[in-house]
């Protein structure tokens, strides 16, 4: 999140609607921003099968530069030390976008920012090419996504003017981009990676973000431009004093975000130890051909969009009939949603036997988790905004995605149990934190809310 703003020279055209009837520039960020989602979740759905099936089998892990380090500083190895440093990298990477808002905020502005991360994005994907560089590929990826995550979206509102109707739906347009994005690549980097050669995913991730910064710095002209001077001006204006309830609000905020950590556990498993029992148990052959495992994540995010889609009309038809819940009150129906989703995956490897698993309680799985994300995760979005003091809002919203790191970090450690707990044991637990979310939100609800938020505790 930044706080650069555009330049005098820069007006928003009420004329230009070439894009869906929205400014050109919209497209081009939509696509831009399309481009780097797609390159990283090409990593997210490759990376633990890639270490798990290929990169940590002794044959290949001896040539990996500075492997045997973390082996012995972790002291792990195999399945484990996968889900590990898979947990560090995605937690990590919710943790370096606050860094990156600085850097674009007070020394290399937003634009100059976001294509630097571009580049580093670009360099990670293609350093996955080689075994040795491994885990220099990781890092240049951790600070790429720092550097270009919130310095693409502040971009879109600055093309309307603030009273432009339009604006509430270019975000939908943005965020439509992002998840036809989540789709694809598990299809295509997933298919290449599993079916052809794990390089060939990477490299395809890695070719999508050059062509999406390509497109971003050709896109130029019908972008917002930025001003230093404007920059400073902003730093240099008067902080508004915070009040004892905006204490208070920034104490609530800072109370959810480890509650929001341990509900979110079992959504962020799906990347992690989900994908190699997925590969080791389910039934994925059909017709005699085998789907690449990273198409559960396909399934998954087909299922999430469509959630959201459907959970947001339902409410609006509700709504017209009754009281809408408030923001706790449809965190605490998402939570109940992902402990039944939870108890899918138990089910699942209760009814095994001797044979694969099939896909139906998989599937059940993903459609009710998606119900319970969809309750949980942009409204938990919507509340931190709601409590954020108005001076606070960005570093607010910067705090809230603290709660997917630590929860990334979490399910590096949790993920690790999989090859040494009976599976049933492993799923109950997350089923657990799942009822630990929910029973801290309705306590939160019930004795919190309106001391913190000045809200009636009823829904």
């Amino acid at each position: 999140m930044t706080i650069a703003e555009a330049t005098p020279d820069f007006e928003a055209d009420r004329n230009d609607r070439a894009f869906l009837g929205h400014p050109k520039g919209l497209g081009y960020l939509a696509f831009v921003e399309g481009c780097e989602r797609f390159s990283y979740y090409s990593m997210q759905t490759l990376l633990v099968l890639y270490m798990v099936k290929y990169l940590l089998l002794p044959e290949n892990a001896a040539g990996v530069i500075g492997l045997d380090w973390v082996k012995n500083f972790y002291g792990l190895d195999g399945q484990p030390l996968a889900s590990r440093i898979f947990g560090d990298y995605t937690s990590l990477v919710y943790l370096t976008p606050i860094a990156g808002g600085f850097v674009a905020d007070r020394w290399l502005g937003r634009r100059a920012t976001l294509i630097l991360g571009g580049l580093f994005m670009a360099l990670g994907h293609f350093l996955m090419a080689f075994e040795g560089s491994f885990l220099f590929a990781l890092l240049a990826l951790i600070v790429g996504v720092g550097l270009f995550k919130g310095n693409i979206a502040s971009q879109v509102g600055e093309l309307y003017d603030a009273n432009d109707l339009r604006r509430a739906m270019a975000f939908q347009i943005f965020y439509i981009a992002i998840n036809v994005s989540v789709i694809a690549a598990p299809l295509i980097s997933g298919t290449l990676g599993e079916k052809i050669g794990w390089h060939w995913g990477f490299g395809t991730a890695g070719v999508v973000m050059v062509a999406g910064l390509i497109l971003y710095l050709y896109a130029k002209p019908w972008l917002p431009a930025e001003s230093r001077a404007l920059r400073a001006e902003k730093a240099r204006e008067p902080k508004e004093a915070l009040t004892q309830r905006d204490w208070l609000r920034i104490f609530a905020v800072i109370l959810l975000v480890p509650v929001m950590a341990v509900a979110l556990l079992t959504n962020q498993e799906i990347f992690n130890a989900y994908l190699v029992w997925a590969d080791q148990h389910f039934q994925l052959t059909f017709f005699g051909t085998t789907l690449p495992t990273s198409y559960m994540i396909t399934i998954d995010a087909a299922a999430s969009f469509s959630m959201l889609v459907a959970v947001a009309g339902f409410y609006v038809w509700y709504g017209k009939k009754w009281r809408e819940p408030d923001e706790l009150g449809k965190m605490i129906i998402g939570s109940v949603f992902t402990i039944a989703g939870g108890l899918c995956l138990v089910m699942a490897a209760a009814t095994q036997g001797d044979g694969k698993i099939g896909l139906f309680w998989p599937l059940m799985f993903h459609l009710l988790n998606s119900i319970g994300f969809a309750h949980i995760l942009p409204v938990s979005l919507a509340l931190f905004t709601k409590l954020a003091p108005k001076a606070l809002n960005a570093t607010v919203v910067g705090i809230y995605y603290l709660a997917f790191f630590g929860a990334n970090y979490i399910v590096g450690t949790v993920g690790g149990w999989y090859s040494s707990l009976p599976t049933t044991s492993f799923w109950l637990f997350h089923v657990a934190t799942a009822v630990v979310g929910l029973v801290a939100f309705i306590l939160f609800k019930l004795f919190l809310a309106k001391r913190l938020m000045g809200e009636p505790a009823a829904a």
